[in-house]
């Protein structure tokens, strides 16, 4: 009787402890959480805000397509960032968490537009203000929306270096022979970056003293024989950004994707490196390629998620250590990783 007494007991406490499967566990050891997330329809219903803001993240950060204007019209582009400011969901999540972020194709205002979309500073300054940038900052100035920041915290340091793919791209080379949309250029052929940011990443990187780096992206970086944007169809950007990484000796680098209406982990080892890097694609947040039935991708982990759902970041500073997470409506958990660095 007394050991059946003490087993109920026992079962009893762990049931009451345990997180629930599925569900995001907000772990005594998170020292800081990151949520972001891309291609979002203000027209669409916008699901998880409740559950992103539950999640309680230390920033969110846009990945790009946040809204769906395609258009060079001003007051449009800026009718549409008004309506997404509305969702009360977000509302609530932008006056509790800092928000950052980058635009990709759809919210710059042309499908898969680059250096020569007409009405890019203008649509800047429209991103600016989606974003709650002050009229005096610098960023008001500057070509491109590429920024960084810092979060210093008393356990470590997190450096949010985000990407502009968008502002300087070169064209893209259409796939004429197979039945792709996009093939990649010669190599040395040109650039998504622009020499400029690049320079101004290589700097961040090197220079960086902080235990984890982020690095932002729109569009993927790792995956690259879709056929659909990605840095694959620059062959010599990704060794550069490759080699760059390895030899700034940054801590902790992590890169963040969006784009493609699906999410996946992918993750590479890189000659000269400790530990490998990680490429986390969030998309979307709410509509997703449902009839997705798989594409090649040597370096992905786990499984593809293609229903709508953000992505989480749990790190610890003592262990050096990063949870990685797939996270759909009712805060469920659709596919997670870990990784140490």
């Amino acid at each position: 009787m007394k050991k059946t007494l003490s087993y109920l007991i026992a079962v009893l406490i762990l049931s009451c402890s345990a997180p629930k499967h599925g569900v995001v566990d907000s772990a005594h050891e998170v020292d800081f959480t990151l949520a972001f997330g891309s291609c979002n329809k203000t027209e669409l219903p916008n699901l998880l805000w409740d559950d992103i803001v539950d999640s309680n993240p230390n920033v969110w950060i846009w990945g790009g397509d946040n809204i769906y204007a395609d258009t060079g019209d001003m007051s449009l582009l800026r009718a549409m960032y008004d309506a997404q400011q509305a969702v009360p969901g977000y509302s609530k999540l932008v006056n509790v968490t800092e928000v950052l972020g980058t635009w990709d194709d759809h919210d710059y205002g042309l499908n898969d537009g680059g250096v020569e979309y007409t009405s890019k500073d203008e649509s800047q300054q429209e991103f600016w203000n989606f974003m709650r940038v002050p009229m005096q900052s610098p960023l008001r100035t500057q070509k491109g929306v590429y920024r960084t920041k810092d979060f210093n915290i008393d356990q470590g340091s997190i450096k949010i270096i985000i990407l502009d793919t968008r502002y300087f791209r070169t064209p893209l080379t259409p796939d004429h022979e197979t039945k792709k949309r996009i093939k990649p250029n010669e190599y040395g052929i040109g650039t998504i970056l622009g020499e400029g940011q690049w320079v101004w990443l290589e700097n961040e990187l090197i220079h960086s003293k902080a235990d984890f780096n982020i690095i932002v992206s729109s569009i993927q970086f790792l995956s690259r024989e879709h056929g659909f944007e990605t840095w694959g169809n620059f062959p010599h950007e990704v060794d550069r950004l490759e080699q760059t990484i390895v030899k700034s000796k940054a801590k902790g680098v992590v890169l963040l994707s969006g784009d493609r209406h699906i999410s996946e982990f992918s993750r590479k080892s890189l000659d000269g490196m400790e530990y490998p890097l990680i490429d986390f694609t969030s998309s979307g947040l709410t509509h997703t390629y449902r009839g997705f039935t798989g594409e090649p991708n040597p370096y992905r982990v786990g499984k593809v998620i293609f229903t709508e759902s953000f992505g989480l970041l749990n790190f610890n500073f003592k262990a050096k250590k990063i949870d990685f997470q797939i996270v759909g409506d009712g805060g469920v958990v659709l596919e997670k990783m870990e990784q140490v660095f």
